[in-house]
């Protein structure tokens, strides 16, 4: 990424709201943006706030190339980093980018799903960028004499530490460790599969992605894509106003999940999420190596 443009860079699912005829629309939470792309970057869809990102209409943007709403340098930084991408399934984050001359710096997530290029967008937090990245290294040092159940537990009360949430939880298989502040606390009720990466807000509105259509195809993998109506009620029911879930993957454990809640709304942080995600995939390396010795 040009440093004119951008800072730093580095580099699944349930419906959101009914839509008519009884089918379902997947929606986004109104704290991000959303731009479907072609591979050769052309809009195919779009959030219906897209407007307070770049300026332009929704509809304007349908099946016209990304270039012409956004700076060009962005664009060519966006699109390299892209090409290191392709046949990944991973997400690409880039801090601090300029997309237009008018408005505010904001930080991107992109991925490829099938056919389409994914980008999302959500504006840059005003200070503390690399902070969250740079105590990943330091947190997981502190787990290297834990093992068994100590391991578990180190690790959910460091993950409470990196993300500043109320209440963490860590579930792998039957085993379960958690660390709260307070009365509050996670539960195994939270849904194991299915949320978005980051709930900025169990209570906020949703934004529909334009063209409206009952099959969503790629906006299933969006990091910022609406929970459920039911999977927000799930989280209401335990105090819980925003969520950051991570997934643990480990060929030598049962298939885990991170999650990491707030009493209160939080703004999307890609920054954040990209280092509980660091966190828990060295978290994971930790455990093979417990489960070894």
């Amino acid at each position: 990424m040009g440093t004119q443009d951008a800072e730093t860079i580095q580099g699944k699912i349930s419906p959101g709201v009914s839509a008519s005829g009884g089918a379902t629309q997947l929606q986004l939470q109104p704290s991000g943006f959303l731009i479907e792309l072609s591979l050769d970057w052309i809009v195919q869809r779009a959030s219906e706030n897209i407007h307070q990102l770049i300026g332009e209409s929704h509809v304007t943007l349908i099946d016209e190339p990304l270039s012409r709403f956004v700076q060009a340098q962005a664009l060519h930084d966006l699109r390299n980093h892209f090409s290191r991408l392709s046949g990944s399934t991973g997400v690409a984050k880039a801090y601090r980018v300029r997309l237009t001359d008018d408005r505010a710096r904001c930080d991107v997530a992109f991925q490829l799903v099938g056919s389409r290029v994914l980008l999302e967008a959500v504006p840059s937090p005003e200070y503390g960028l690399g902070e969250s990245l740079g105590a990943v290294g330091g947190l997981i040092d502190g787990l290297a004499a834990l093992s068994g159940d100590a391991l578990l537990d180190g690790a959910a009360r460091r993950m409470r530490a990196l993300t500043g949430c109320d209440g963490c939880i860590i579930q792998i298989g039957e085993k379960r460790a958690t660390s709260s502040r307070g009365k509050f606390s996670l539960s195994e009720k939270i849904p194991a599969a299915g949320l978005p990466a980051f709930i900025a807000d169990t209570e906020a509105a949703t934004v529909p992605i334009f063209p409206r259509k009952s099959k969503d195809g790629s906006i299933a993998s969006a990091m910022l894509k609406a929970p459920s109506a039911a999977d927000a009620q799930a989280l209401r029911e335990q105090a819980v106003r925003s969520l950051i879930s991570v997934p643990l993957i480990s060929r030598g454990q049962p298939p885990g999940v991170v999650h990491c809640g707030y009493r209160m709304p939080q703004k999307p942080n890609f920054e954040l999420h990209g280092a509980s995600e660091l966190f828990g995939q060295m978290f994971a390396l930790r455990l093979e190596i417990d489960k070894l010795s």
